[in-house]
């Protein structure tokens, strides 16, 4: 028999864990993938760890270890959202973003800003000066800037328009703020406990932590911990098309491909989509954490992991690679 027959009779479970007997994906913390509505494969490790920028030392990983999510946040806050949007409590998309904001009446009556829209915070497309390319260690990045700033949300909003909005993708931690806000003042709750009553408990998600900033208000642009079984969960709601508890048409809007980003993906709001067959949604974090639905697959893979600061995403990368071959 040869090396390709040996390979070609490999299961799922078979392939990654050659990757992980070969120490190619060493920062990987935890992954469950779901097929057919069930767990069919789940792995955990163990590694140094981080929570948002404090180290947590060496951490053994299981089932109900929570992790940081990072910037999986902006997705599961683009789904309340949609869940207060159904109930009236928050604006629909096409509407105005700065009138929303009626506390900062300067900008309210700027009519260059008055040309923003909701959608744009949605899909990433303000035109705002805004740059996250430097570490997330130092408030030369836009979003540390943000979270050390007296008014978060202002912050956001006065910064300059370098280019029409609407017109081109920008990586900005700051729209997902501006859309938290939006679902906390239109519900008149915290995110935390929104969650917890809209989407978490519904879904059977018990355990799960919110960071806030220094306002005491939940970090909507990175701020979430889960376990990896809840990822996944939130990866099969999407599948499931909402499930009655995410409204299956604002999943529609959010999974439809909207904005490029390169050539293989594009922005829906505040979720990714492939542009390649078969088709794939996902929300992605720093360091690897990946929530991966494929509806033509019946398949949800979700990654925890500790690759932080790379954008290559190692770990992640290697394991999706062999669960993606088939």
């Amino acid at each position: 028999m040869t090396g390709e027959d040996r390979e070609a009779g490999m299961t799922m479970a078979d392939r990654v864990d050659k990757v992980l007997d070969e120490g190619a994906a060493p920062a990987l913390h935890g992954l469950v993938v779901v097929r057919g509505g069930r767990v069919v494969l789940e792995r955990y490790g163990a590694g140094d760890d981080h929570h948002l920028n404090r180290p947590l030392g060496h951490v053994t990983f299981e089932p109900d270890t929570l992790h940081d999510v990072r910037s999986v946040t902006k997705s599961v806050v683009a789904l309340l959202y949609g869940i207060a949007l159904a109930d009236g409590l928050v604006p629909e998309p096409g509407e105005s973003l700065l009138r929303q904001f009626p506390e900062y009446p300067d900008l309210v009556a700027d009519p260059v800003r008055a040309r923003l829209t909701v959608e744009h915070a949605l899909t990433m497309t303000l035109g705002l000066e805004w740059d996250e390319s430097v570490p997330y260690t130092s408030t030369a990045n836009s979003e540390i800037a943000m979270e050390a700033a007296p008014d978060r949300h202002r912050y956001v909003l006065e910064r300059p328009i370098v280019e029409e909005p609407g017109r081109r993708w920008l990586y900005c931690g700051g729209a997902a703020a501006l859309i938290g806000r939006l679902v906390a003042v239109g519900t008149g709750r915290p995110l935390a406990e929104f969650a917890r009553t809209a989407l978490f408990e519904p879904l059977g998600i018990g355990s799960y932590a919110w960071a806030k900033g220094a306002d005491g208000v939940e970090m909507a642009a990175a701020g979430l911990r889960l376990t990896p079984r809840a990822l996944a969960a939130i990866g099969a709601l999407v599948l499931d098309g909402g499930r009655g508890i995410v409204p299956g048409d604002w999943l529609a809007e959010l999974t439809r491909p909207r904005v490029p980003i390169d050539d293989r993906r594009r922005y829906g709001y505040q979720w990714y989509v492939g542009t390649g067959s078969p088709r794939w949604i996902a929300a992605h974090g720093n360091g690897g954490q990946r929530v991966y639905v494929a509806p033509e697959r019946d398949l949800v893979v979700a990654v925890t992991a500790g690759d932080y600061g790379d954008p290559a995403q190692p770990s992640t990368t290697a394991v999706l690679d062999e669960l993606l071959k088939e």
